[in-house]
C-alpha cells in the first residue's frame, strides 16, 4: 500500500482494483478494538479523503468476526486515567464524524460479533451487509455506561425509537436476519457471501460518477448532522460514566465472565 498508510499500523489495508479500498480490522480476541485500532480508526479517514485513487471503501473483520469492541485493556486504562479517557472521547467522535464526513462510499461487511467501538463502523457504514447469524451488540449500558459512541446519531434514524431504545437498554444482541428485519442494516445475507456481496457493491459505487455518489451521501448525512448535539451528549455521558464505580463493576464483571451487581457499586455513586 501507499505510504500514505503507513501510519495506521492496525489496520490492513488492501487495494482491491476497480477503485476499491478494503480495511480489515485483525487483532487477538475477535478483532478487539486497543487503543492504536482506537486511534487508526479516527484518524484513518482523512487519508481516505485524500486519496485519489480510492472511490469506495470496504470495511470487514479479519477471519469470521467484525469486531468484538473495545478491548479490556483499553477500557481499563479510561476508568483509572482521565487523561486516557479524554483523548478516547475525541477518538470516539472523531470515528463517527469521520465516517460520516468521508466523501468516498462505505461499505461494512459484518460477520460474527460486531461490538462496541467496531459496531460503530459497522453500522454508520453507507451500505452495510450482514451475515443471517451476525452477533449484533452494542454493548455499553451492560459495561455500566450509557449507550454513547453512535448509537444515538444513527440508531433511531435506523430502526426507530422504539426498537433503538429495546437493544440500547437491554444490550440484546440481533442476529443479521433480526438487524434487516428492522432496518438497522441495509441487506442480510448468508454468512459465507458477506463479502463477495460487499465487494461487489463496493464496486457498484466505485463506477458510478464519483460527484453523484459523494454528493448524494453527504445530502443524506445531514439526517446524522443535525443529531450531532444529541451525539455529543450521549458522548459526554458514557464517558463521564467511566469515571464511576458502575464502569469498573462492569469489567469486573466481564473480565471474570460473571454477573454484574451494579445495585452494590451504585451505593458508591452519586445519582
Amino acid at each position: 500500500m501507499s505510504d500514505r498508510y503507513a501510519d495506521f499500523p492496525s489496520l490492513r489495508l488492501e487495494t482491491l482494483g476497480s477503485g476499491v479500498l478494503q480495511i480489515v480490522l485483525d487483532a487477538p480476541r475477535l478483532n478487539a478494538v486497543g487503543a492504536q485500532m482506537h486511534r487508526d480508526l479516527a484518524d484513518v479517514w482523512a487519508a481516505v479523503e485524500r486519496d485519489n485513487d480510492v472511490r469506495s471503501v470496504v470495511v470487514r473483520g479479519a477471519g469470521t468476526a467484525f469486531s468484538a469492541g473495545g478491548s479490556f485493556d483499553m477500557i481499563e486504562d479510561m476508568i483509572q486515567d482521565p487523561g486516557v479517557r479524554a483523548r478516547v472521547m475525541r477518538e470516539a467522535r472523531d470515528i463517527v464524524y469521520g465516517v460520516i464526513n468521508c466523501s468516498k462510499p462505505v461499505v461494512s461487511a459484518i460477520r460474527g460479533p460486531a461490538v462496541g467501538a467496531g459496531l460503530v463502523v459497522a453500522l454508520l457504514a453507507d451500505v452495510s451487509v450482514a451475515g443471517r447469524s451476525a452477533k449484533i451488540v452494542d454493548g455499553h449500558t451492560r459495561l455500566g455506561v450509557a449507550a454513547g459512541d453512535h448509537a444515538a446519531i444513527c440508531w433511531p434514524l435506523l430502526c426507530g425509537m422504539a426498537k433503538a431504545k429495546y437493544y440500547l437498554l437491554s444490550c440484546a444482541p440481533l442476529t443479521g436476519e433480526e438487524a434487516e428485519r428492522i432496518g438497522l442494516v441495509s441487506l442480510c445475507v448468508d454468512d459465507d457471501e458477506v463479502h463477495d456481496r460487499a465487494v461487489t457493491i463496493a464496486r457498484d459505487l466505485a463506477a458510478l460518477p464519483a460527484m453523484a455518489a459523494r454528493w448524494t451521501k453527504y445530502s443524506l448525512n445531514n439526517w446524522y448532522r443535525q443529531a450531532g448535539p444529541l451525539f455529543d451528549a450521549s458522548l459526554g455521558y458514557e464517558f463521564f460514566g467511566f469515571g464511576l464505580p458502575e464502569a469498573r463493576e462492569g469489567l469486573a464483571a466481564l473480565r471474570e465472565k460473571r454477573p454484574p451487581d451494579f445495585r452494590a457499586a451504585e451505593n458508591g455513586a452519586t445519582t
